[in-house]
């Protein structure tokens, strides 16, 4: 190695130095105002008034803004460092009640691992974090102190001045406190970059799921896939079911039309005419069939406009007033994704119709955050529940698949709002 690439090679090293030492920097005052926030609570938790105390750290803001101060430190990992922390959250509807909410964050043990991540983070987690930019701001006093700072503190206090273990009481001590400074920068030099790294780490290991919800989602992941498996077998029946009953029957008959007016076209053709127009009658129907057996597959209109559109086009054959309201903007979801959001509407909306006894209908689709929500809100009598053999256990299973939640608030006396999410990204 020359000495140009050496040269280069600690050019590269210092400059990674004192990045290192500026982001760390920059932690331990994003990790003070956290501290001080995490102790006030604690106090008033525990010494004043425990239930006030609990009462904050469990509201939904509270428990939002938790999750999205520990995903930005997910993010400054990965980019600082190269270092990847999983996210497990399990999906909260946006347009849940409150208290819905909050039970479903206390409900979610990301949230109590987000808590206990706090804690460690306002410790230890602000050490790992100060250390760094400790090393290189503490040799800059060190130097300034061999420049003769010593003498002003010293000539308004009368005290020795303390660096570290080096009392400095002349300009010979302030030498030898810019020695310990020039140890401390060597040490920032060597070691920054991966103290910061530790704190990521130590991130990390207090963030990054369980072996216990790992395999927790295994599990959940297992039982979506069985359900989707037998969801595919029972669609296929049905789609064999029609065929054979419906568009296949009605071109057998055809066919045999077509045979008999074959025979009779010389002896009689008055009869084969009569059968020509049974054919073309039949042709039709069966014609209409294969639409209505495609339409239930995947809808043209799907395909083509997308599930705004979609969407619109079910509503328009409603028998009661429905209002639209589509804010996907950036794209589309995946065809899968689409089908799933669109047979779940289809669904909700059909019970909507017989059961609610509802005179106009509201639905909601927007996509933001990652996820695609939707919501549908109708005027009617209420009482909806998701259980089992119920219209919503299965569409609840549907999204499953695609690791969505479903959640329904239908007060007896209404309204009902049925509200899904299924995380996505638009392309």
């Amino acid at each position: 190695m020359n000495a140009n690439t050496q040269s280069g090679s600690m050019g590269t090293r210092a400059r990674a130095a004192a990045l290192a030492s500026g982001r760390a920097f920059v932690l331990a005052l994003v990790c003070l105002p956290e501290a001080i926030l995490c102790y006030t609570v604690a106090v008033v938790s525990i010494a004043l008034v425990p239930v006030v105390g609990v009462g904050l750290v469990t509201t939904p803001w509270a428990l939002t803004w938790v999750r999205s101060f520990a995903d930005r430190r997910r993010d400054l990992a990965a980019k600082w460092c190269g270092i990847r922390i999983p996210s497990a959250y399990r999906p909260v509807p946006e347009d849940a009640k409150p208290w819905a909410r909050t039970t479903a964050m206390l409900r979610d043990p990301a949230t109590w691992r987000d808590l206990r991540w706090l804690l460690v983070d306002m410790t230890a987690g602000y050490l790992t974090a100060l250390l760094p930019a400790a090393l290189v701001l503490y040799a800059v006093e060190g130097f300034a102190l061999a420049a003769g700072m010593w003498r002003v503190y010293r000539g308004a206090t009368g005290d020795t001045y303390w660096y570290g273990f080096v009392p400095v009481t002349g300009q010979a001590s302030a030498f030898g406190a810019a020695a310990l400074a020039c140890v401390l920068l060597v040490l920032g030099y060597i070691h920054s970059p991966r103290l910061l790294a530790n704190h990521f780490r130590l991130t990390r290991a207090v963030l990054s799921p369980t072996q216990a919800e790992l395999a927790e989602r295994v599990r959940v992941l297992t039982e979506t896939r069985r359900d989707a498996v037998d969801t595919s077998a029972a669609e296929l029946r049905r789609i064999e079911r029609d065929l054979h009953d419906g568009a296949q029957a009605r071109l057998v008959a055809m066919g045999m039309d077509l045979g008999t007016v074959e025979m009779l076209v010389d002896k009689n053709p008055e009869k084969a005419k009569e059968l020509l127009a049974q054919a073309r009658r039949s042709s039709a129907e069966a014609l209409s069939e294969l639409r209505d057996l495609v339409r239930g597959i995947h809808p043209p209109v799907l395909a083509e406009r997308g599930l705004g559109d979609a969407v619109r086009a079910l509503a328009l054959r409603l028998p009661i007033a429905t209002e639209v309201s589509v804010d996907i903007e950036g794209g589309r979801a995946d065809a899968p994704v689409e089908s799933a959001a669109y047979f779940a509407v289809s669904e909700v909306l059909t019970n909507a119709v017989k059961h609610s006894g509802a005179d106009r209908i509201w639905v909601d689709l927007r996509h933001s955050e990652g996820s695609l929500r939707i919501s549908v809100t109708d005027n009617g009598r209420g009482g909806a529940a998701i259980g089992a053999g119920s219209g919503l256990a299965g569409i609840e299973r549907r999204l499953g698949t695609f690791d969505g939640v479903l959640a329904v608030g239908s007060p007896a006396g209404g309204p009902t709002m049925v509200t899904m999410e299924i995380p996505c990204v638009l392309s």
